[in-house]
């Protein structure tokens, strides 16, 4: 279930960061950012939340998605583009 659900945010945390970041994407290729930013910012937002709250929440997971998703976009703008 974690996992679906990290889909899930990560897919909404996506459409977000293209927007915020005013990126020219289509829905997929923003889907697939969301995606990839809430599995690895996801991890590392739950990890620290564990560590100081001792929780994590859904919360942790579309925060740690969204920033995910923006630092992936201003990497591949800055080194790819």
């Amino acid at each position: 279930m974690p996992f679906l659900l990290t889909m899930i945010v990560g897919a909404a945390a996506g459409l977000l960061a293209v927007r915020f970041m005013n990126v020219q994407a289509s829905a997929l290729v923003a889907v697939a950012i969301g995606v990839l930013g809430a599995i690895v910012g996801g991890i590392v937002l739950r990890v620290l939340a564990a560590a100081f709250i001792g929780t994590s929440s859904v919360l942790s997971i579309f925060i740690g998605g969204l920033l995910g998703a923006v630092a992936l976009i201003w990497i591949y703008r800055r080194y790819f583009k």
